[in-house]
């Protein structure tokens, strides 16, 4: 299976997945109250408003979604399988964020990201070539700097073609194939074509890029604040508050993604970017802390026992 097909693939059986999580989770449900009766078929997608006086819905088996519903109420198993839900989604943001630091973090050379690494990420470094914008940054430490200057040399002159069997392509081999290679998903730096494009002035990422991490993020990122939200809408937390925390990450993730497409003009919008990151990164931290905090410290778990 190509990598294109995989990918719609894997996308769409994560969206079945949630699907059918969430469905399970709210699905109308009526006991044996209606046991026998006969519904069209549409109720099922459509629930039937119930009378005045009928019986509030009552279901053992499923997560019991009211207004009284709160965290210190679960019981043990939703407990144990929320709480780990949260840790390693936290350990997966904090793996995100150290790869920020690794990757756009270096584009201007130095430690620690700045508005220069996301303007150098998007809209590129137009006084050189990526390649040299690369070899500054997150590749200064893959070879020593003569070895850098020589390669950077030759890409402000024009790339020339002659030299690069005898000169170029040994110091790529020894110092940068190992990771830029064909079964790499980074630029294959065996192809002289490909090494020559780098080579140009640097124009920042590709609408291709662009398009392709924009998809990436906004249907990944969107499921992990779906969840985390769901839980977090369990805890005893001012319902104003919540609604705010709630809505947060989503909003954010849009106003970073869309900070991308503008910096890739207008580099005076990457301040848009490290905002968005700071929004749906502090939000998510406080909803999943507050989260384990009520469903395991004794200060909400006596109480509700009390």
């Amino acid at each position: 299976m190509n990598s294109a097909y995989s990918s719609v693939f894997d996308h769409t059986l994560t969206l079945l997945v949630a699907i059918l999580v969430l469905a399970y989770a709210f699905w109308p449900r009526c006991g044996q109250a209606c046991a026998g009766a006969k519904k069209p078929f549409w109720s099922r997608f459509i629930p039937a408003v119930p009378s005045a006086s009928a019986q509030p819905a009552q279901d053992v088996n499923m997560i019991d979604i009211k207004p009284n519903t709160t965290l210190a109420r679960l019981s043990l198993p939703y407990k144990v399988l929320f709480t780990g839900f949260l840790l390693v989604i936290g350990v997966g943001l904090m793996m995100a964020g150290a790869q920020i630091m690794l990757t756009h973090g270096m584009a201007d050379g130095k430690p620690g990201v700045s508005v220069n690494d996301i303007v150098y990420s998007y809209y590129g470094n137009r006084s050189g070539s990526k390649l040299e914008s690369m070899l500054n940054g997150s590749m200064k430490d893959m070879a020593p700097d003569e070895v850098r200057f020589e390669i950077i040399q030759w890409a402000r002159d024009d790339s020339p073609v002659e030299q690069w069997q005898g000169k170029i392509q040994p110091l790529l081999e020894k110092h940068c194939v190992a990771c830029h290679n064909a079964e790499s998903p980074q630029p294959n730096f065996t192809k002289l074509e490909v090494v020559k494009k780098l080579a140009e002035v640097d124009q920042g990422a590709s609408i291709t890029t662009l398009t392709r991490v924009s998809h990436i993020h906004l249907f990944g990122i969107s499921f992990i604040f779906l969840f985390v939200g769901w839980i977090f809408g369990m805890a005893e937390f001012d319902l104003r508050w919540k609604i705010i925390l709630i809505s947060t990450p989503f909003a954010f993730l849009i106003l970073d993604v869309l900070s991308w497409w503008l910096t890739k003009y207008f580099p005076v919008f990457a301040w848009l970017t490290m905002i968005g990151g700071f929004g749906y990164s502090a939000a998510s931290t406080v909803m999943i802390f507050t989260s384990l905090a009520q469903m395991w410290l004794p200060y909400w778990t006596e109480r509700e026992q009390a």
